[in-house]
């Protein structure tokens, strides 16, 4: 493995571990403090006391002491890689008692002391310049160590002594570039794991003479094997396979980043194939070299897996049908040939008892396997990340596969046509992954009658057609990312329990989705521009009444998108009222109200007369608004009279009787024609001096006063002085209504003073009596002065 390589494959390591721990530890005590490439060249000394796990890798440490991790005290995880360290005492982490996992790998470290009280579950110390194994004693007495990292460039027997002990689920081995030279074969008898990886030196040739076989471990893992020179097929590496025949132990065999022939490579295949090894991985594969006609043996095998993951050929021209015909004819149940650039694939000779077959990452056309029946048993077929264009060639691939069950064509460019006619699936089919691809909403036309599983994220589709009748057996449909405006409901899909459209364009969802869908456990339809309007109101709602399991991702992932105002808020937090949403409720709620009103009014009006009473108060209301307006001293100086009253002789006895006797009794001074007018002057001029000498001028109206003649006068010499000296001294009392036909024509200023002012109306009723004369008494009260007094009682 090279030095990349081997960083990938170790950082790889550290991410899933650190995922692990970080899903257990509770989020009261987990503590997380990253410094990863941060340049530093010491432990930092402002680290919480509460440090649970500690990145300090890829920096320029080259030290560590007991200072600085001694307050430390909860810490767990403590990954230091890739630094500069060279000499470590083991007893600096002494006080750190629940340290767990420990990575000291990518350093420059020569030699270790270790420390008896420490009890982790994870040490590594791999990829470091030791030349002999850090083996120490105390080693030993770590009962839960779970993985161990060694390096070295010399193996001894006796080095592994002090931990042959101990139950290792994994150890990872890192040979030295100078390994070999003081080899000891036998050096991994008394190595007690589970789980073992050796990493070898990236030298040119691969030589080495260790056994593997002799290893207890259940997994073997092989990295960095280079042989290309030697024509019989790399004897050094395959002396080493051979021996794994007499393993019985050994079922899971990987080896990593080889470069051989192309005969050697088919020789390494052919060597494991008659080992007790069950499953077989081969990655980073790099082959040159031509490819020799020899018949592959496949008798007597126990593989049951075979992957072979990312191949680089660097030989231009090959036997393609020899390579084909021997993968695609191996009696075994799972094959996966990922990222090899492979551009066909031919159909086994017989019947294949392969049940999963993966061919994801490489260049295969709608062609494969086209026609194809000897594929009778198969399961699983992933074609992900090929060149398929044409939906229709995929599905009568299908068709003669009458097991297969579960299919990915994701990741390539298929699209669907119509006009194609059927789609003859196999009927078996049961899961079926065409997401990223560019197909559109025909596709819901050409999907396999019992398919359970649909994935189809990522396309074209603005849609579900409503008319899709065949997909009754349907439990999950994913159509994330893209197009589609409405979530739809389960009238098409009545089984549906997992349905996943979030990344679309849903505005509206449907309020009744959650009735329509009964059998719903799992609805993801976050990330959509929601509009937060009343049509919204009922969808929140639903979802507040379903499980919060149900709803994933509720409630950071559905946010308002329109209104701006709402834009962001989250659905939980939109409310809008009933009312607000309700037209037909909203217009009761305003309407009932105002008929109420309307008929309390109009009942009011017809029975207790309100409109006279509302006319009399603001009239009163009024005349003291007036009457403030007016200087006092002014009124005082030139009124004798409180009122005068002009009336006709027909209305006399009302005048006497009622009118008089209510005014004067509030010690109001009256002035009438009667009384007033001064003997020996004209009539006139005696209208003329009383009105001038009284505040108010009161006109008795009825159909009496205008047919007189006098009352004409007055009335004219009153509004005269109204508009000669801008005063408001005229009162006018409606007696008796007046018939409009029954004011003759010349009496134009009496229309025009009951059009345009106010006046009082006299009430039959005994009841509105005192309301009347309260009000016409404000209007005409002031106070006079006593020389005003005296002239009108000299002239009475």
């Amino acid at each position: 493995m090279t030095k990349t390589n081997s960083s990938i494959f170790h950082f790889a390591i550290i991410f899933i571990v650190i995922l692990e721990i970080r899903t257990q530890l509770s989020d009261e005590s987990e503590f997380l403090v990253d410094r990863s490439k941060t340049g530093l060249t010491h432990v930092p000394k402002d680290l919480s006391l509460n440090t649970t796990i500690l990145d300090i890798s890829q920096n320029y440490i080259s030290e560590l002491w007991t200072s600085d991790i001694i307050s430390l005290s909860k810490l767990k995880i403590l990954i230091i890689s890739h630094n500069r360290i060279q000499y470590l005492d083991m007893s600096v982490f002494r006080f750190n008692q629940e340290l767990e996992y420990l990575d000291l790998s990518h350093n420059k470290l020569e030699k270790i002391s270790c420390h008896p009280t420490l009890n982790l579950k994870h040490l590594d110390l791999s990829f470091n310049a030791f030349d002999a194994l850090p083996i120490c004693q105390e080693l030993g007495n770590m009962s839960q160590l779970e993985f161990l990292g060694l390096s070295a460039t010399q193996l001894q027997k006796s080095s592994m002594l002090p931990i042959a002990y101990l139950h290792i689920s994994k150890v990872l081995l890192v040979l030295g570039d100078t390994y070999g030279e003081k080899e000891d074969p036998e050096s991994l008898r008394d190595l007690n794991t589970q789980s073992l990886h050796i990493v070898f030196p990236t030298r040119n040739e691969f030589h080495f003479i260790l056994d593997v076989s002799v290893s207890t471990a259940v997994s073997l893992e092989l990295s960095n094997i280079k042989c290309v020179l030697d024509d019989n097929g790399c004897s050094s590496f395959q002396n080493v396979l051979s021996k794994l025949q007499k393993n019985s132990r050994l079922s899971n065999l990987t080896l990593n980043n080889i470069e051989t022939t192309w005969n050697s490579f088919f020789m390494i295949l052919q060597l494991v194939w008659h080992t007790n090894i069950n499953y077989f991985s081969i990655s980073n594969v790099k082959l040159q070299g031509r490819v020799g006609f020899r018949e592959f043996d496949y008798s007597g095998t126990s593989l049951k897996a075979l992957s072979i993951h990312q191949v680089v050929n660097e030989v231009f021209s090959l036997p393609q049908d020899y390579i084909y015909k021997t993968l695609s004819n191996m009696n075994i149940q799972h094959l996966t040939v990922s990222a090899a650039h492979m551009v066909h694939m031919v159909c086994p000779s017989q019947i294949s008892p392969l049940l999963y077959l993966n061919f994801s990452n490489n260049l295969l056309t709608d062609m494969v396997f086209k026609n194809c029946a000897n594929l009778a048993n198969l399961k699983t077929l992933s074609l992900q990340m090929n060149q398929l264009k044409e939906l229709a060639n995929i599905v009568h691939m299908t068709k003669e596969m009458k097991s297969l069950q579960q299919l990915d064509v994701s990741q390539n460019s298929l699209k669907y046509d119509e006009s194609e006619g059927n789609c003859p699936w196999t009927r078996s089919l049961l899961s079926l992954n065409m997401s990223s691809n560019i197909l559109t909403d025909s596709v819901f036309r050409c999907l396999p009658p019992r398919v359970k599983v649909l994935d189809l994220h990522s396309n074209r589709i603005r849609s579900i057609p409503k008319d899709v009748t065949s997909l009754e057996t349907l439990q999950e449909l994913n159509v994330a990312s893209n197009s589609l405006a409405h979530l739809p409901g389960c009238g098409t899909f009545s089984s549906l329990s997992i349905l996943i459209i979030d990344y679309n364009s849903v505005s509206n969802p449907s309020a009744d989705f959650f009735q329509s869908c009964q059998k719903i456990r799992s609805l993801k339809a976050g990330n959509n521009p929601f509009q937060c309007t009343c049509e919204l109101r009922d969808f929140i709602q639903s979802v507040g009444q379903v499980s919060s399991e149900v709803v994933e991702g509720w409630p950071d992932s559905y946010k308002c998108d329109y209104p701006e105002s709402y834009k962001g808020t989250p659905l939980k937090d939109f409310h809008v009222s009933q009312l607000s949403c309700n037209t037909a409720l909203l217009i009761v709620t305003i309407g009932v109200p105002g008929l109420v009103l309307v008929v309390s009014v109009t009942i009011l009006c017809i029975y207790l007369d309100l409109p006279w009473y509302l006319r009399m108060v603001c009239q009163w209301t009024q005349t003291r608004r007036r009457a403030r307006n007016v200087p006092l001293e002014e009124l005082q100086r030139t009124v004798q009279f409180h009122a005068f009253i002009s009336y006709s002789g027909h209305d006399s006895a009302w005048v006497k009787n009622e009118l008089i006797p209510n005014l004067e009794k509030e010690d109001i001074r009256i002035c009438l024609h009667e009384r007033n007018f001064v003997p020996g002057k004209s009539i006139v001029e005696n209208i003329i001096n009383c009105i001038e000498k009284s505040y108010k001028c009161i006109f008795v109206l009825s159909p009496n006063f205008v047919q007189s003649e006098w009352c004409h006068y007055e009335l004219y010499f009153a509004h005269h002085n109204l508009f000669s000296e801008g005063s408001n001294n005229l009162i006018l009392i409606l007696l008796e209504p007046i018939p409009q036909y029954s004011v003759p024509s010349s009496y134009h200023k009496l229309k025009a003073l009951m059009a345009q002012r106010t006046y009082l109306e006299w009430p039959k009723e005994k009841s509105k009596h005192r309301l009347f004369w309260a009000n016409l008494r404000a209007s005409i009260n002031i106070k006079l002065m006593d020389k005003a007094k005296e002239i009108s009682h000299t002239q009475i």
